[in-house]
């Protein structure tokens, strides 16, 4: 079996004094994706952000304390990708993946358009550009999970309160419809809505007001996989028991065997 974890750290430092590095510890999944580092690799120590028995690599925005993603993995991949050659994807370290046989796993970033209209219309030309790469990704001889905060939720089942935020990026019809157009059009699925169908599953609450507390969350982080894998998806779990961001770790098993 396979297990793969994706978090959005909020800042993996912070994330780190949280307790998040001694319950990875605990859990000792195959693979990490991380995302929002928010640091520079430099300014990491060697303990805890390079775990024992894995394989680290790092894709840092140029601006510090920015953005910046992570993959931490147990069998050292054969090809590792930190580059898709525009930017902001690049500039601000959003796309790490690592390369086995036959499997690929990405940690991604996508842009949150909820700041300002400038905001939004730098995660819609994103979306934009990344549609056209998940399209090349499907002409690809093999498989791929993306682990990502993807800043949209997909159908109402995904956040709490979804009638009062339909015109809040997140939620927004048209962010709604690209990822309708990833599933229906390029075939991709939801692994997460492969085994667990029921509501109230978060994994990112507002550090406003009994949000956590309430479970008044928003469903963000998908592990998206391609059609192939689609019948190997055994589990899926969101871990809530402690607070190491804004958002909780997701994790998946795989009926798969990880080889470099």
């Amino acid at each position: 079996m396979l297990s793969i974890v994706t978090l959005n750290a909020n800042g993996i430092r912070a994330a780190a004094r949280k307790g998040f590095f001694a319950w990875l510890e605990q859990e000792q999944p195959d693979i990490v994706c991380i995302q929002e580092t928010k640091a520079q690799e430099h300014q990491l120590d060697e303990s805890p952000f390079y775990p024992s028995g894995y394989h680290c690599f790092y894709n840092d925005a140029e601006r510090k304390g920015y953005s910046g993603t992570a993959l931490y993995s147990r069998v050292q991949p054969r090809k590792v990708i930190d580059r898709l050659g525009w930017d902001p994807a690049d500039s601000e370290g959003r796309y790490l993946q690592a390369d086995y046989d036959g499997l690929s796993v990405v940690s991604l970033y996508l842009p949150s358009g909820s700041s300002s209209e400038a905001a939004l219309d730098k995660k819609y030309a994103f979306m934009d550009r990344f549609y056209e790469h998940l399209r090349g990704l499907r002409r690809k001889r093999r498989e791929f999970v993306i682990c990502a905060d993807w800043n949209i939720c997909h159908r109402e089942i995904d956040l709490r309160n979804w009638k009062a935020n339909q015109k809040n990026s997140g939620f927004l019809p048209e962010e709604r419809a690209w990822l309708d157009r990833v599933y229906s059009e390029l075939g991709y699925r939801d692994s997460f809505r492969i085994v667990e169908p029921g509501p109230d599953q978060y994994t990112w609450w507002s550090n406003r007001g009994q949000a956590w507390a309430k479970n008044v969350g928003w469903r963000l982080d998908y592990q998206v996989i391609t059609p192939g894998l689609a019948d190997r998806v055994r589990a899926a779990s969101i871990y809530r028991e402690e607070r190491f961001s804004d958002h909780a770790p997701q994790t998946m098993v795989f009926d798969l065997a990880l080889a470099s």
